[in-house]
């Protein structure tokens, strides 16, 4: 039962909208009795008021007619605003619970991640729009069918037969359409991607010359996409074409059998005279599936998000809350730590083991490949381990509420991600900024000049429209970002790749500065210069620790390794 719920966690969300979409089915009722004041307003001037001959009668129906069709608009415009508030009403139930697993999802490289809010916002888009409201309509043309009935069952019976058989058209072509526009959809996420891919690294690809291969390799998915779309346009096309042509031969059967039944005797005079009613009353009938048909590629986008993301959320449940945890002292302790990276299934890393008190700095060093940046993501809580654990004063990591250990943990990647926001937004991990904290990072990174030259200082716009940062400003901000709200665990994968001695010098007193107040560092490096600051030295070799000790003694092995040879 327990999976159940996790599979239908969406179709229970779409259920708390019932008084909306019940309340939106009522006014559909209202709005399909009013769209027959037109035929009652034709069969009052075309009877009584013309052989009254009363121009006062004429008036008063004329002035009815028009108090019923605006009456008709405002029932629409009330129902139209009641989706759009069912609309907003599942952002508030499910907004965020998609936003964090699409977030954990792309953390553990899942498919679906990148289309899961895309698929949410989809499904939103379609409980607002005038399909929808077609969707509501759709019972009342077959209520009115029941009317044709009233007038002979024959012709009631031709124009259900008439709606049963566009249905079933439909239907027929929706499914044979379905499976192509699912691998058009695919077909264009892969072009999507591969597109979104060159723009990020357009330098490089203009630089080496690589554009005219990449632009052939895109064009030949995209010619991909759109030889499936097209085969899926021209069967809706078909489909479309038929079900228009049914339901013109089903209005004019009605209109025709009844004037056989009439010239037979089977109806009677006054009967006759409603043949008109009965073909117009047909017509108003099918308009909404008229509609339907022209707008059902909407209501199949929307089915499909929908499976989609039920499927994607059941994968990724929502975690139960833990146990408040007091803050962390910094004691960081790995044993026999293995992992894979997401989605993998060869180990990156073999039986970890080491320990680190707060205070001391650990230096993690090795050759490229050897898993110091997959350490690094163990150590923060971005992956999980495979097996053995990391913990923090005797917590797993991985099993710690991220919200809650964040705010104790400095991250700094060796790819620096800024946001759009403000400088102080990106350094104090848009939260409140703390004027004083903020100004102690930048001024512990060597930012506080430049920044306070900058004419709008730390409220300075990042992003598209903002700064053009060099290599080592950006790895700076991110370094004052890990060291903002003195965190007690500091990760720092390669810290001075990018920075010159200025900055390697403001890094090096950054570091102690941390390690003199009681933080925990670990630091991934390649350069020897970060080794005179560190108290520990962990040595990796293809995912293995070779080494583990005091600063000293790892580095006169070492030396005794390369003498040796």
């Amino acid at each position: 039962m327990a999976r159940d719920k996790k599979v239908d966690e969406l179709t229970e969300c779409i259920k708390q909208l019932k008084p909306y979409l019940l309340l939106g089915l009522l006014l559909s009722v209202f709005v399909g009795i009013l769209s027959l004041t037109p035929i009652v307003y034709m069969r009052e001037v075309y009877g009584p008021v013309v052989m009254a001959r009363s121009e006062q009668t004429l008036a008063w129906v004329t002035l009815l007619l028009l108090i019923a069709l605006a009456m008709s608009g405002v029932v629409e415009w009330v129902r139209q605003r009641i989706q759009s508030a069912a609309s907003v009403k599942l952002a508030l139930l499910l907004g965020r619970r998609v936003f964090e697993a699409s977030f954990r999802a792309n953390l553990a490289n899942l498919p679906g991640a990148r289309v899961a809010l895309a698929d949410f916002r989809v499904i939103r888009n379609f409980i607002a729009s005038p399909t929808a409201g077609v969707l509501m309509d759709a019972p009342i043309g077959f209520m009115l069918i029941g009317l044709i009935f009233y007038v002979h069952p024959v012709m009631g019976l031709l124009s259900t037969v008439g709606a049963l058989l566009t249905l079933l058209i439909s239907w027929l072509t929706e499914r044979s359409v379905r499976p192509i526009m699912t691998e058009a959809i695919e077909r264009n996420q892969v072009a999507t991607a591969y597109a979104s891919d060159a723009a990020r690294n357009a330098e490089t690809i203009l630089a080496m010359g690589m554009q005219p291969a990449l632009r052939e390799r895109w064009q030949l998915i995209q010619n991909e996409y759109l030889k499936k779309q097209a085969g899926a346009t021209n069967l809706q096309a078909f489909g479309s074409s038929t079900t228009k042509m049914v339901m013109l031969i089903q209005g004019s059967a009605v209109l025709g059998v009844g004037t056989m039944l009439t010239l037979l005797g089977v109806l009677s005079p006054q009967q006759g005279a409603l043949l008109i009613v009965a073909k117009f009353i047909g017509a108003i009938a099918m308009r909404p599936m008229m509609q339907l048909i022209t707008q059902w590629k909407q209501v199949v986008t929307a089915r499909d998000a929908y499976d989609r993301l039920k499927l994607f959320m059941a994968k990724l449940p929502e975690r139960t809350p833990n146990m408040p945890l007091p803050p962390p002292r910094g004691f960081l302790e790995v044993k026999g730590l293995s992992t894979v990276a997401p989605g993998g299934s060869e180990l990156i890393l073999r039986d970890v083991t080491f320990a680190v008190q707060p205070g001391r700095v650990l230096a993690v060093i090795g050759p490229s490949g050897s898993g110091k940046s997959s350490l690094a993501r163990m150590l923060t809580g971005i992956w999980g381990p495979r097996q053995g654990e990391v913990r923090l004063d005797g917590v797993s990591v991985s099993q710690w509420d991220k919200g809650e250990l964040g705010p104790f943990v400095g991250y700094l990647p060796q790819d620096v991600a800024l946001f759009d926001g403000s400088i102080a937004e990106n350094v104090s991990r848009f939260g409140d900024p703390d004027a004083l904290e903020l100004a102690r990072v930048l001024n512990a990174t060597g930012l506080a000049d430049w920044i306070g030259a900058l004419p709008e200082g730390p409220e300075t716009q990042l992003g598209e429209e903002g700064l053009r940062l060099s290599g080592g400003q950006r790895q700076r901000l991110g370094l004052a970002r890990a060291m903002y709200g003195q965190p007690q665990l500091l990760v720092l994968d390669e810290p001075n790749s990018s920075l010159d001695e200025e900055g390697d010098r403001a890094l090096a007193s950054a570091i102690l500065n941390e390690r003199a107040r009681g933080a925990t560092i670990v630091l991934i490096t390649h350069r020897p210069e970060l080794l005179a600051v560190s108290d520990l030295i962990l040595v990796l070799n293809e995912g293995r620790p070779q080494m583990f000790g005091p600063r000293d003694q790892v580095v006169a092995r070492l030396n005794g390794m390369d003498a040796s040879k």
